[in-house]
């Protein structure tokens, strides 16, 4: 069979970093990683393509070329996954789909042929046993985890990797934890799975082959949540092989809070390579955070915890949320002054929502206060809910959230008192792409835009009083740029 495997388009949004990946000639942050590892479930007999539409166009030859079309995609690419299933009626393909989108939103998918739901692992060889036997279904799902040391080298071949900024690696599934507005326990479980060791060198091995020269990241929803088996088992392993291959990656994750309570955690984490970790902070407000039963954020000094986990040497790039019942009037406030005195430069603000398998979307339909259909992008103004605090007064307040911590003084204040504080346990090296970034941005940010005062000022003050975090320091500049243009309404 000859298999079109389709990643849909990824909107402008803050995740996307569309307009910092020209400064480095990137299409993408990220690729398709569900799909390369389903690629490589799918028998070895099938011809396969891959169409990475945030990469390259959708073209109808590679359409009519195809037996199925397999798409996986998350909420945020709903209007590009709409436009895919267009042309493939049109040409008469047969559509094969999966995902968080269509997993929690199958519903609403009638002219999806087979709708491959859950983890992969254990639906998809029940399509193609089907399939081989003639007679495959239109749905299948399960309320069974998957056993991921099962899991498939994914299929890397398939890709434009020059095309990427970050390669991407998964080690765990699940989160100890149960935060009402998050879906992950939901989808995934609260006992934490994961890879094996070996697995996962095996995957570094892969992007080591293919000459990958990148950030990588573990895409885990917490790193950290099989902390006593990360620390015996995955980490020392990790440690080893950039020993021995001489440090060619840096790693990216996500994780708890709770990470700043580990010393020995932190250090093998650095010692591995990691030097960036996003944190959902969400609130400095205690009974938000006691409303969402985000527990472990309570009762502890945020500030201090990001200190201490930047002095350990990873950045903290976090997530917050306003729109809360609890929400104070004076929340705006507190939060722009959480994120200044933080120093946390990717501050990611939004309002909350609720994924339909959530457990707050649950306790809304039960009080009646659901609305629209869920975008999965929180920082396009919309929420499918009714809140407590008049959403004209919420609105306000949340782009004055934005208007204060992307603005271009507010934000390079932000990234000198990061820089500060903060060593890089990697320097950089040289590299075509990060000269041509760095003269991209002295054009773009420096000469060209109304806020070059506050760029110069910076990099001056970087040179002068931490030169080794320059190549940082013209990062975060373009960072910058990327946050302002998605803003720039509200700016």
């Amino acid at each position: 069979m000859n298999i079109l495997l389709i990643y849909p388009l990824y909107p402008d949004s803050f995740w996307s970093f569309k307009h910092a990946l020209r400064f480095v000639s990137k299409k993408a942050a990220l690729p398709p990683l569900g799909l390369i590892t389903v690629s490589a479930m799918l028998p070895k007999t099938w011809k396969k393509k891959l169409v990475d539409m945030n990469v390259s166009s959708l073209r109808t030859s590679d359409v009519q070329w195809a037996d199925y079309v397999f798409i996986s995609a998350m909420y945020i690419q709903r209007e590009s996954v709409n436009k895919i299933i267009e042309e493939c009626i049109k040409h008469n393909v047969k559509i094969v789909a999966g995902g968080p989108l269509f997993t929690q939103d199958y519903d609403n998918y009638s002219q999806v042929n087979h709708l491959i739901l859950n983890e992969a692992e254990i639906t998809l060889p029940l399509f193609l046993r089907d399939i081989e036997n003639g007679n495959p279904e239109k749905i299948y799902r399960s309320d069974q985890f998957a056993d991921i040391t099962k899991s498939p080298l994914p299929d890397y071949s398939l890709l434009k990797s020059d095309k990427y900024a970050t390669a991407g690696i998964q080690y765990s599934r699940g989160c100890p934890f149960d935060c009402e507005f998050c879906d992950i326990t939901a989808m995934f479980g609260r006992h934490v799975r994961t890879k094996t060791p070996a697995q996962v060198i095996a995957e570094l091995d892969q992007l080591y082959a293919i000459g990958w020269n990148g950030g990588v990241f573990f895409v885990d929803d917490n790193f950290i949540g099989h902390k006593k088996k990360l620390k015996k088992e995955l980490l020392p392993e990790m440690i080893g092989w950039m020993k021995s291959h001489r440090y060619p990656f840096l790693f990216i994750t996500e994780a708890s809070i709770n990470l700043a309570d580990d010393k020995e955690l932190m250090d093998m984490m650095v010692q591995a390579g990691f030097n960036r970790v996003f944190v959902g902070i969400e609130t400095p407000e205690e009974s938000c955070l006691m409303e969402c039963n985000k527990l472990h954020n309570n009762n502890r000094d945020m500030i201090d915890c990001v200190r201490e986990i930047q002095d350990n040497g990873m950045e903290v790039s976090a997530g917050f949320i306003v729109g809360f019942d609890n929400d104070p009037p004076n929340i705006f406030r507190r939060q722009i002054d959480f994120i200044q005195k933080s120093g946390i430069i990717t501050a990611m603000v939004g309002l909350l929502n609720a994924p339909r398998s959530s457990r707050l979307y649950q306790r809304l339909n039960r009080e009646g206060r659901i609305l629209d259909k869920f975008t999965g992008d929180n920082t396009d103004y919309s929420m499918n809910f009714v809140p407590v605090m008049d959403k004209n007064e919420l609105l306000k307040g949340y782009r004055e959230i934005i208007r204060n911590i992307y603005s271009s003084r507010s934000y390079y204040e932000r990234v000198v008192l990061f820089l500060k504080n903060y060593d890089p346990p990697f320097i950089q090296p040289f590299s075509v792409i990060r000269f041509m970034a760095l003269i991209k941005s002295f054009i773009y940010l420096g000469v060209l835009r109304d806020n070059r005062l506050y760029y110069w000022k910076m990099l001056f003050w970087c040179i002068f009083n931490k030169p080794k975090s320059f190549p940082l320091a013209v990062t975060y500049s373009i960072y910058g740029y990327h946050f302002r243009k998605v803003f720039r309404d509200v700016i």
